[in-house]
């Protein structure tokens, strides 16, 4: 595993960073992980966040703060976090080379192997 399992698209941190700083709160930052459930087995976490937990691992995309926790990590690795404005399918996404199949709205998916 890499030192953090997810990369950004310039367009998803420009959008999250405005998401934030419209947010507010002091020491906000963005949660991706995964959790049961869904249609086809995991569904994407992705939320602005004030309380990190001790399993958290983060990283710093340019004055952005990024938290994964540990477990997540392994159904996000090489994932990559992109962002459309497209008015029918648009918004956030997960690039997920871990993911056997996903749902048509994109935001569970089976994992290819269970960690």
């Amino acid at each position: 595993m890499s030192d953090f399992p997810i990369t950004i698209t310039p367009e998803a941190l420009d959008r999250v960073k405005r998401l934030a700083d419209k947010d507010g709160r002091e020491g906000i930052f963005l949660r991706v992980g995964v959790k049961g459930g869904g249609c086809s087995g995991l569904e994407y976490v992705i939320k602005l966040d004030t309380e990190p937990n001790k399993l958290d691992q983060d990283k710093d995309f340019e004055g952005l703060k990024v938290v994964c926790d540990r477990k997540s990590a392994q159904y996000l690795e090489g994932s990559v976090l992109t962002f459309t404005s497209n008015l029918i399918w648009g918004g956030f996404k997960f690039e997920n080379p871990n993911a056997a199949r996903s749902c048509g709205c994109g935001t569970i998916f089976t994992p290819k192997k269970t960690a």
